[in-house]
C-alpha cells in the first residue's frame, strides 16, 4: 500500500481523484499526508505566508523586494512558483481576467451595504496554506458572518476544486444552505465546477471585488488568528496532529466570546438564533 501511496503525483494531469481510484486507494489514506517541497522552499514558504497575512496586496515582484529587505534573495521565477503552490493571490486591481478566461466566472460583490441580520443569510470561504514541521496543507474553513461561527472546514494536501465543493455539501448537510456565499476571486471559485455547483444549489454567489482587501475580512481575521495563536507556534509533524489541533482550536474560537458580535459566543448567536 505505501508503494502504491508513493505514486500519487499532485502535478499530475489526472487529478488526485482519478489516480487514487485507477491505484485503488481509499483517498482518506492521502488526506492528511503532507504535500512536500525541499527544506529550504518549506523555511521560504514560512516567511512569505507571514508577509502575505501582513500584506496581502503583494505580487511576486512585492514578495521579492520584502524577502530582499530580511536579507533573502531569490528570483522572480521561485517565488512565483511557490505562491502559486500556496494559493496566494494578490489583491490586483488591475489584472485581466478576461485573459486567464476567468470573465465569465467571476461575479459581483453583493455584500456592500448589505444588513446581515441572520445566521446562514451569508457564508464567507477561503483556503489558505498551512506550514508544517516538514511539509504543508491546505486549509478552508466556512464563517458565518452574523455570528462569526465556523460552521465548517477541511484540511487538504492538493488545491483540487473538488475539496472545495466536498466541504460546501458537508455544511449544508450539517446547517442547511445559506443564502448567499461570498469568496474572493482565486482559482478554485472562478471556476465552471465552483459556480455551477452554486448555481445548481440556487445559492448567490458573491465575490470579492479586485483591489479590496475588506470585502472578506472576517475569514481572512480568522485565518490570521489561528496562524498566529496556533500554527506558527506549534507547528506539526504530520497531518492527524495538524487535524486534532484545529479542530480543538475552532471548537475554542466557537466558544469564546468575541468583542465583534457584542461579547457573544459565536456558537450560542449561531445555534440559538437559527
Amino acid at each position: 500500500m505505501k508503494e502504491r501511496i508513493a505514486l500519487i503525483d499532485s502535478s499530475h494531469p489526472l487529478s488526485i481523484r482519478r489516480q487514487s481510484e485507477i491505484l485503488s486507494i481509499n483517498r482518506s489514506q492521502l488526506y492528511y499526508r503532507p504535500a512536500g517541497e525541499k527544506e529550504e522552499n518549506l523555511v521560504l514558504m514560512e516567511t512569505m505566508d507571514k508577509l502575505f497575512l501582513s500584506d496581502p496586496t503583494l505580487g511576486v515582484l512585492g514578495m521579492q523586494d520584502e524577502l530582499a529587505e530580511k536579507g533573502l534573495d531569490y528570483n522572480v521565477k521561485r517565488i512565483r512558483r511557490l505562491m502559486r503552490k500556496m494559493a496566494i493571490e494578490p489583491i490586483y486591481p488591475k489584472r485581466n481576467l478576461s485573459r486567464l478566461g476567468k470573465a465569465k466566472y467571476i461575479h459581483p460583490y453583493l455584500l456592500r451595504g448589505l444588513q446581515i441580520n441572520r445566521p446562514n443569510q451569508v457564508w464567507a470561504m477561503d483556503i489558505s496554506y498551512i506550514p508544517m514541521k516538514h511539509g504543508f496543507m491546505y486549509l478552508t474553513a466556512i464563517i458565518d458572518l452574523y455570528s462569526r461561527y465556523i460552521v465548517g472546514w477541511q484540511l487538504s494536501n492538493s488545491l483540487e476544486k473538488q475539496t472545495q465543493t466536498e466541504l460546501l455539501h458537508a455544511t449544508i448537510c450539517k446547517y442547511g444552505k445559506p443564502e448567499i456565499i461570498n469568496t474572493d476571486q482565486g482559482s478554485q471559485y472562478t471556476c465552471e465546477h465552483w459556480v455551477s455547483t452554486l448555481n445548481d444549489l440556487k445559492i448567490r454567489i458573491s465575490m470579492d471585488g479586485k483591489g479590496r482587501a475588506t470585502d472578506n475580512a472576517f475569514i481572512e481575521r480568522w485565518f490570521r488568528t489561528i496562524k498566529q495563536k496556533y500554527i506558527y507556534l506549534n507547528p506539526e509533524k504530520n497531518g492527524l496532529d495538524l487535524y486534532q489541533g484545529i479542530d480543538r482550536f475552532v471548537k475554542r474560537y466557537n466558544s469564546r466570546k468575541h468583542q465583534g458580535i457584542g461579547r457573544k459566543k459565536p456558537v450560542n448567536l449561531y445555534l440559538n438564533a437559527a
